[in-house]
């Protein structure tokens, strides 16, 4: 169990509170001016991924105060504990070890004492093996992942991120929503005979995961007979008895444990359909990226690891100058369902207001997380980022590789990334504006009156993120630098990262709500809103 951490009484938040007056306001072009050697001393390089983050509100100073925030955090001990398999979702009594799923042969992996890869690679050999025979046979055209939450974001955001690498595969469809035109929608558009349903839920009993299992079972029976229902579905689940009496063959069930948390969950079987889509090779350098990057992690001194930088960076707006957000722009329209992703990871992880002793944390805790793929964002809540009352530190995520055969396009793209993190730091003066308008012709009235409105004032943060390529691998090794960050974030602020209480009573409501409208008259007392509600819905 993680030792409790009360941020707040630390030594190091002094420091941090008096260093937030004073380099915190300060322009990040007078630390750049102030410093010759910020980039050498502000960036990272791991395989093909490459971290900038000169352009933050920090100096040395900063930096030093943070990392001895980390050590009083024992952010080391924090790994060894995460790595070690001991029980740190302590609310559920559960060792947390998504990164064995990713791991091989040779890595220590336990659980209260016993190894866990030899069962962990058994499992991933087996679904990689069907997963491929999906793939030569050809008789698949159409794969639908059914699932909600880690078991349709972390599938839907990778397969969509690896495009190219699954062109060869079937197609690859997700289905989450227990609103009715979700599937109704996807059903549209494949045919039954050359289709493969995937369901993946733990328990195999998800409300909304089993509405839509149930009706696409249907859908298959009444077109093509309900002893065919067998060769069309798979399941991701430990319930292996209700699988079976769904429908699926033993042979085509896929379990996982109870160490890995739904939202971390995409390593094992939960990415059945990824590997359906790019096949085991790419699906094993997906693994083989994350790996890399979780041994960086756990390996790496402070000034040298990436996702401890990046998560003290997060800690520091968040505690020290106020910033409620967290923006993520991926350049890469491959990547347009990294945003949502994150925010399961990071939102269900760290957003608490209880600590890890039992009581409520006296700080923020986890920030809101939202973006969208540039240049798209642009043209929609850049507005915001620019000349915003609030700022919101930023994470610029790009591909140095081209991704599609119109490479004049990605250098516009690349272009376009470069420029909102210089934009973003620089901003722009009166004096430019008024310069500039008065070089295009403007009167002096006009530049007295819309000149305000083109004062940029800058100074607003960014991490640029630089890929060499997107595939398998770097992909896996950007989304483990996150996970990673979230652990260590949640450390910091002394939550409990690995439970998700807060998502339990809204189910456990509706489904009281449910049964409710079965019945003439209903038993269950009600706020005036919820029951007028109810009896309106009715």
């Amino acid at each position: 169990m993680l030792k409790p951490f009360d941020l707040r009484s630390s030594d190091a938040h002094a420091k941090l509170l008096s260093l937030a007056q004073d380099v915190g306001q300060m322009h990040m072009l007078q630390l750049f001016e102030t410093d010759a050697e910020r980039l050498q001393n502000m960036h990272l390089e791991v395989g093909p991924m490459y971290m900038d983050w000169s352009k933050h509100r920090v100096n040395e100073s900063v930096m030093e105060a943070l990392f001895e925030l980390a050590e009083e955090a024992d952010w080391q001990g924090g790994i060894r504990q995460l790595f070690g398999g001991a029980p740190i979702n302590q609310t559920e009594s559960r060792s947390v070890l998504h990164m064995a799923m990713r791991g091989e042969a040779h890595d220590p992996f336990h659980v209260q004492g016993a190894p866990v890869m030899p069962k962990v690679l058994a499992t991933r050999e087996a679904m990689l093996a069907y997963a491929d025979g999906v793939r030569s046979e050809g008789l698949v055209k159409d794969v639908v992942n059914i699932g909600i939450g880690g078991s349709d974001l972390g599938p839907l955001m990778v397969t969509k991120a690896l495009r190219i690498e699954g062109e060869a595969g079937p197609r690859v469809h997700f289905v989450s929503n227990v609103d009715g035109a979700h599937l109704e929608s996807v059903l549209g558009e494949i045919v039954p005979e050359f289709t493969l349903f995937v369901v993946v839920s733990k328990t195999f009993t998800t409300q909304e995961t089993m509405a839509n299992a149930e009706e696409a079972k249907k859908w298959i029976a009444e077109a093509l007979g309900a002893a065919a229902v067998s060769n069309h579905f798979a399941a991701v689940s430990t319930n292996v008895p209700a699988a079976e009496e769904f429908g699926v063959p033993r042979a085509h069930i896929f379990g996982f444990e109870d160490w890995v948390g739904g939202r971390y969950s995409l390593w094992g079987p939960v990415g059945l359909s990824i590997a359906c889509s790019v096949g085991g090779d790419s699906f094993r350098a997906l693994l083989k990226g994350a790996r890399e990057m979780d041994r960086h992690f756990a390996g790496a001194s402070a000034r040298q690891n990436m996702p401890l930088i990046s998560a003290l960076l997060g800690v520091w707006y968040r505690e020290y100058l106020g910033l409620p957000t967290h923006v993520v722009l991926p350049y890469a329209q491959d990547l347009d369902r990294f945003p949502a992703y994150l925010q399961q990871a990071d939102m269900e992880s760290n957003g608490k207001y209880v600590g890890r002793d039992g009581k409520p944390v006296s700080h923020p805790t986890g920030p809101v997380v939202w973006g969208e793929a540039g240049t798209n964002g642009q043209h929609a809540f850049y507005q915001l980022l620019h000349q915003g009352t609030t700022v919101h530190p930023v994470d610029l995520i790009a591909i140095k590789a081209p991704m599609s055969k119109f490479s004049s396009h990605h250098q516009k793209l690349l272009a376009n990334a470069v420029a909102q993190a210089e934009a973003l730091m620089c901003g722009r003066n009166s004096e430019e504006v008024e310069k500039e308008m008065r070089a295009a012709g403007a009167s002096e009235e006009e530049v007295r009156r819309v000149g305000p409105h083109r004062v940029f004032e800058g100074n607003r943060p960014s991490t640029f993120l630089l890929l060499d390529a997107l595939n398998a691998h770097s992909l896996g090794m950007l989304i483990a630098f996150y996970e990673h960050r979230i652990f260590l974030q949640g450390l910091l602020w002394n939550v409990c990262s690995y439970d998700q209480w807060g998502v339990e009573l809204g189910k456990v409501l509706a489904k009281n709500i449910l049964s409710e409208w079965q019945e003439a008259t209903p038993t269950v007392h009600h706020d005036a809103s919820t029951a007028a509600l109810i009896e309106r819905l009715r």
